[in-house]
């Protein structure tokens, strides 16, 4: 009989700082414990599969009997940002960090990128993306010069206004930057960053995309997909994993279209994986710090979860985890958080264990492959 497998990824809903979050700069942070604290916040649903009976919560209470199975997601990879979190949790562990550029691009690769797309730059500095809009959008308008800007996550990210640089030609010169950002300067992700508005009223549109670095190593998603199986994404799962492994997909503009889409997934017979990525909490919410913005996300989430139970038939596997954090009212910075992430696991068949603190988000994925009944050639250990 055919398997179905959800993986939801409730974007940078860390659970508290990893042993290591000083060398990051992130001693303190814990995005859950922040968010919860605020009157916005509600999750009885994930709260009785066992979301606060995991290792570490000692500042919320638990349930007597957690209807899920449970697990503390140790990230064993070097990094917090988005892509080297759904890597590890689908089999790859990245021991090296990707290169970030505090201090903004070398020259020569600005220099390329302006001779293969026949335009100059702006900026080339780590800045918010509301920000550099506001500060550079007149000029960008004005020169038709591309704002290329980066964060403390290892992208080139690429924002013009749709009235200069329309869509599929922001996209190319994306494309263009992911070739040339090789070798030592082989940037996690390339990101269009379309913008509209006027005299420095500006914001972004929907019309953002990704560009991945392909995969260093076997995913869960080439493993499902080779044995013939179907891999569904959605969200930006896709671009995460370069379009690799996957048989099926759609973009999502929010959460609430995310969840729609899934539900969707959810009303189709297929036999592997469907993988969502819910990404407003991090973008929206956690960057700009907006607590009552994120505790109203994931309440959110958790009132559309009945309806995502509701639909689970008897083999089905739900898994519902992050890729880091983003602690929304962490005060030294407003980057990724490096935290443990949670896991909460529920279906039919799986029994409530706690599965305690994971050495790595890798054995999500061989959690996975093991249900699927799939020979495991990635990095982790099942936990059932």
């Amino acid at each position: 009989m055919a398997k179905r497998v959800f993986i939801i990824v409730l974007d940078s809903t860390g659970v508290g700082e990893m042993p290591d979050a000083g060398v990051f700069g992130d001693e303190g942070a814990n995005t859950l414990q922040t968010v919860a604290a605020h009157p916005a916040f509600s999750m009885p649903n994930m709260k009785e599969l066992g979301l606060f009976n995991l290792d570490g919560m000692d500042w919320c209470e638990g349930v007597a009997e957690p209807k899920g199975a449970i697990a503390r997601m140790t990230e064993a990879s070097m990094g917090k940002d988005t892509t080297t979190g759904h890597w590890e949790m689908a089999g790859i562990i990245s021991k090296n960090p990707m290169p970030t550029y505090p201090d903004g691009f070398p020259e020569d690769i600005i220099r390329e990128f302006e001779r293969q797309t026949g335009r100059g730059v702006l900026v080339n500095k780590p800045y918010s993306g509301t920000e550099v809009i506001r500060a550079y959008g007149d000029e960008m308008v004005r020169t038709g010069k591309l704002i290329v800007y980066t964060s403390a996550d290892s992208v080139f990210q690429i924002a013009a206004h749709e009235d200069v640089v329309d869509c599929e030609t922001l996209y190319e010169y994306c494309r263009i930057a992911r070739k040339i950002l090789t070798g030592e300067h082989a940037v996690g992700r390339v990101i269009a960053r379309p913008f509209i508005g006027s005299n420095g009223e500006y914001t972004r549109t929907p019309g953002r995309h990704d560009f991945s670095l392909e995969p260093t190593g076997i995913t869960i998603l080439d493993q499902i997909k080779d044995a013939g199986k179907d891999v569904l994404a959605v969200g930006k799962i896709k671009d995460i994993f370069a379009g690799r492994g996957i048989t099926d997909f759609v973009y999502t503009a929010n959460n609430k279209e995310g969840i729609e889409r899934t539900l969707e997934y959810m009303d189709r017979d297929f036999d592997g994986l469907c993988f969502t990525n819910l990404v407003d909490c991090d973008m929206i919410y956690g960057h700009r710090r907006d607590i009552e913005g994120y505790a109203t996300a994931l309440s959110y989430f958790d009132e559309r979860l009945a309806d995502i139970l509701a639909k689970m038939r008897e083999d089905d596997l739900l898994i519902m985890t992050a890729d880091h954090g983003c602690d929304p009212g962490y005060v030294k910075h407003t980057d990724h958080t490096r935290e443990y992430v949670p896991c909460v696991m529920y279906g039919k068949k799986v029994e409530p264990v706690n599965y305690h603190t994971r050495s790595t988000f890798a054995d999500i994925g061989a959690t996975v492959l093991k249900y699927l009944g799939i020979d495991q050639k990635i990095a982790g250990e099942a936990m059932f």
